[in-house]
């Protein structure tokens, strides 16, 4: 690989300080060529989507995601209001909770704040807050799943807190089983504190969803709207992620703002200058447009380790589908996994390059190591000088050995550059949707899983109640009830490991009887 291949396969955006490199892709000049077609129809229907054409077509839905950095882009005047009118009604509120306009019932000042949601309303906010977390006036904990151990390491970090945490609870449909599990826990642990909830919550949510309903109800001190054309996982930019950054005390038009010119750059209708259509580009090529290899992302920064885990929602829960948009079985997808470099250069880069070439990497390096003066650690170098030495060792050692890797820079870690790598991410998922003739905007399989969940508590219930002093196994109570002895079994298994029954265990689990507690 010679320095000229490496400068003409860079694409840079000055305004941000951005670059992009596929030069260790190896993608031939023919391969273009081959998706010529397929590039055009993917413009266009980015131009469709952000004109207001119906892009979800399952659900019968706009995606209007792009229209919260440029209201001026969403169609209609009820749209660009939709967008401008809570953030500003979220920028006022912040100001009053930093100033102690709104503040404890008692007395003092907001410190805290308690996020509750679960998948796109809280994996945004965790990534951004861990990202800038120095930045932050108000320190931050989440409840992001029904785990009531989880809840309860919560709780122990806010114990003697609680009176000056804001809490805001984030679900577009107010239904979501985890968040409103979160809520119910939260503000029982208000209650047992001698606190009320209320004074204390703020809802984002759907308009007339059971949460709105609820905080209106029981008087919360405000609520800010979710609209239907914007995707949990694409929900940053909403007042999802920017009511929790305002009371934070990010900056978010610097965020807004960052997003809004990569947008700018993405959308220039050629791949050659559009770095979101590159990298959907190079993902087809790596997997042959069937997702055949797994991506790990490797960002070199110890405030971007969440960035991974937000990347695996976005792109699996927008890409893993079953059908394309005409019906017909394709099984597409990208894997996505990763941690943090150099961490990973002592846990899974020996397989990475030893082992099945199964993936390509994304390294995502940040220049800047740190504010201020840095210490000479071994011979003149500094211990940034060191990460910068493992991220281009590792890149060339897996280049070396024919693994393939895309690099990605930026100049540090600050609102505007996450706003902007947010938006590369979310552009390109819609450009490789678009090539490989998917749905990215709806999630059936997830909802798959709800459903089969309900159906399991409803079993649960039925299970509990049929359980008598005499030991009966799970045959036998299956019987009874017309159920799956399996699904049973693990009814009763659950009851006994949480004290609802008592379990006399036999040779074999179809010989362990229960009784009722």
């Amino acid at each position: 690989m010679s320095f000229s291949d490496y400068s003409s396969q860079l694409l840079r955006y000055a305004d941000l300080g951005f670059s992009l490199d596929l030069s260790r892709m190896d993608i031939p000049g023919d391969f273009y060529d081959s998706m010529e077609d397929r590039i055009g129809r993917a413009f266009a229907d980015m131009e469709a989507l952000e004109s207001g054409a119906i892009a979800n077509p399952d659900e019968n839905r706009m995606v209007g995601h792009y229209w919260l950095r440029d209201p001026n882009l969403a169609p209609t005047p009820e749209l660009r209001a939709a967008v401008t009118e809570p953030f500003a009604a979220l920028k006022a509120f912040a100001v009053k909770v930093h100033a102690g306009e709104i503040s404890p019932p008692t007395d003092g000042v907001y410190e805290n704040l308690l996020i509750i949601g679960i998948g796109g309303s809280a994996l945004g906010p965790q990534f951004v807050y861990d990202a800038l977390r120095p930045f932050s006036g108000l320190e931050t904990y989440f409840f992001d799943n029904t785990d009531p151990d989880g809840m309860d390491r919560t709780l122990g970090l806010l114990d003697g807190k609680l009176l000056r945490t804001l809490v805001v609870v984030i679900s577009k449909s107010g239904g979501t089983a985890e968040t409103r599990n979160g809520m119910l826990e939260a503000k029982a642990a208000y209650e047992r504190a001698g606190l009320e909830f209320a004074a204390h919550a703020v809802a984002v949510t759907g308009p007339g969803s059971k949460l709105d309903d609820f905080a209106e109800r029981h008087g919360w001190i405000s609520r800010f709207p979710m609209e239907d054309w914007v995707g949990g996982r694409t929900s940053m930019m909403s007042t999802v992620g920017l009511v929790p950054m305002a009371l934070q005390g990010f900056d978010i038009d610097a965020f807004l703002a960052g997003a809004k010119a990569m947008d700018v750059h993405t959308r220039k209708p050629s791949w050659q200058h559009n770095a979101a259509m590159q990298l959907a580009l190079a993902w087809h090529h790596e997997g042959h447009g069937k997702g055949e290899k797994d991506m790990v992302i490797l960002p070199y920064k110890d405030s971007l380790v969440l960035f991974s885990k937000y990347l695996q929602q976005l792109i699996m829960e927008s890409l893993g589908k079953e059908k394309d948009l005409d019906g017909n079985t394709v099984h597409q997808g990208i894997a996505v996994y990763g941690n943090k470099g150099s961490t990973d250069q002592h846990a899974y880069v020996q397989q990475l390059r030893d082992g099945v070439p199964n993936f390509f990497v994304t390294f995502l390096e940040v220049r800047r190591g740190r504010e201020g003066e840095s210490i000479d650690v071994a011979n003149g170098a500094t211990s940034a000088d060191f990460l910068q030495g493992f991220l281009r060792g590792t890149r060339e050692a897996l280049y070396g050995n024919g693994r393939h890797s895309i690099t990605i820079s930026i100049p540090e870690v600050s609102a505007l550059h996450l706003g902007a790598l947010i938006a590369l991410f979310e552009r390109a998922v819609s450009f490789y949707a678009s090539l490989v003739n998917i749905n990215a905007y709806h999630q059936p399989g997830v909802e798959a899983g709800k459903l089969a969940a309900a159906t399991f508590l409803a079993l649960l219930a039925r299970v509990e109640a049929a359980l008598t002093a005499e030991p009966q196994t799970a045959a036998a109570l299956a019987a009874a009830l017309d159920a799956d002895p399996e699904d049973v079994y693990h009814s009763l298994t659950h009851l006994a490991a949480n004290h609802k029954a008592v379990s006399t265990e036999g040779p074999v689990p179809a010989d362990d009887t229960f009784a009722a507690a």
